[in-house]
């Protein structure tokens, strides 16, 4: 497999338009590495010009270390799977999948011998005498994959592949995909707008907004550690709350002072925040991180708060509460046996080391 380096990375289209900008990423040898981002965000033309569909503006890309800015599709040693599946309609799924090999001249029986190894791997031995119109859709998803493994590339691009399954079969999907990973060694760049997809299915993630990438990390530092007020909200589902107040003297500590809500602050985050004493901030908290009282494990700091339920959203496992503090509105996930009802005022416990915070003007993180 191969290593995909972007080094300073441009795309501008007809009349000024910057999908890309300058974006530098480092894909390490059979890492899976997932692009995310609103839609608009560039990360589908980024896995485009990795695929040399899109030529580049200006920078440079490399795949197992070639530069490849001037090198076609077909010469690249990629195999991409797309949001559409692109089956021919006319041929069985033997066909699709061995169709990129006869293109090549590979020889008969290794053709043969790599579309039922593939089918094998993906569990569509039984449909490769099948039509696509014969299929439903996860299994022309299938077929579309395997037509990318027979071809045993160094790369392979996910293209929003999932997007039009439905939601079962996405977590079908995306559990097949991983283990895939897993079997293969291979190097993957997948793109999706979903963020749970990215959290549960990449190595890193490279996290896009207006064609810039704002932080690549790991699933879990980037939900711990987002570097701006974006990708905190972006990453987690529901987002991050977002409360705007200030720094205030509290004794020898701080406060975090909305007006009607005031959360006096950990000796941690203390230190960290000391230089930002007596300044406007944003306040980032989980949903998970706002407790029932009763549900609180012991050891784990918590303040007290009190709001008003404006809606109650039951999911099963868990509630979702949305409140006011009467000046600002967030949302609880909590335990079902602790569900309140509209317009009932609750008491309710903040896990305040876990709070983030950011910068009003620049949304930068305040704690590095």
């Amino acid at each position: 497999m191969a290593e995909v380096v972007l080094k300073n990375v441009r795309k501008v289209f007809e009349k000024s338009v910057v999908a890309v900008d300058d974006v530098n990423i480092e894909i390490r040898d059979r890492e899976f590495v997932v692009l995310v981002g609103p839609s608009g965000c560039g990360k589908s033309t980024t896995l485009r010009m990795i695929a040399g569909l899109e030529e580049i503006s200006s920078g440079e890309i490399y795949i197992d270390g070639l530069l490849v800015n001037d090198i076609q599709p077909k010469d690249r040693d990629i195999a991409m799977v797309f949001q559409n599946y692109a089956l021919y309609p006319h041929m069985t799924v033997y066909g699709n999948m061995a169709f990129g090999l006869k293109l090549k001249n590979y020889p008969k029986d290794e053709i043969d011998a790599r579309v039922r190894e593939a089918a094998e791997i993906l569990g569509i031995e039984d449909l490769l005498e099948r039509k696509p119109k014969a299929l439903s859709g996860g299994q022309r998803q299938r077929v579309a994959v395997g037509r990318a493994i027979v071809r045993k590339p160094k790369v392979f691009l996910f293209d929003e592949p999932l997007s039009n399954l439905d939601a079962k079969l996405r977590l079908q999907m995306r559990t097949e995909i991983s283990k895939l990973h897993t079997r293969l060694g291979a190097t993957m760049v997948y793109v999706t707008h979903d963020q749970v997809e990215a959290m549960t299915m990449g190595d890193r993630i490279v996290v896009m907004k207006d064609g810039r990438v704002h932080q690549v990390d790991a699933p879990l530092d980037l939900y711990n550690r987002p570097v701006n007020q974006f990708v905190a909200g972006f990453i987690g589902s529901p987002s991050m709350n977002f409360i705007t107040g200030r720094l205030q003297p509290d004794g020898d500590g701080l406060a975090f002072d909305e007006g009607h809500l005031r959360l006096p602050l950990p000796s941690s985050l203390v230190s960290a925040l000391a230089a930002h004493r007596g300044q406007d901030v944003v306040l980032g908290i989980r949903p998970e991180d706002i407790h029932a009282p009763e549900t609180v494990n012991p050891g784990v700091v918590t303040v007290p708060v009190s709001a008003r339920v404006e809606v109650v959203e039951p999911t099963g496992a868990e509630v979702l509460l949305y409140l006011t503090t009467g000046t600002s509105s967030f949302v609880a996930r909590v335990d079902p046996q602790h569900m309140p009802v509209v317009d009932q005022q609750v008491e309710l416990a903040v896990a305040v080391a876990k709070a983030r915070f950011f910068d009003p003007q620049t949304q930068l993180s305040l704690l590095r």
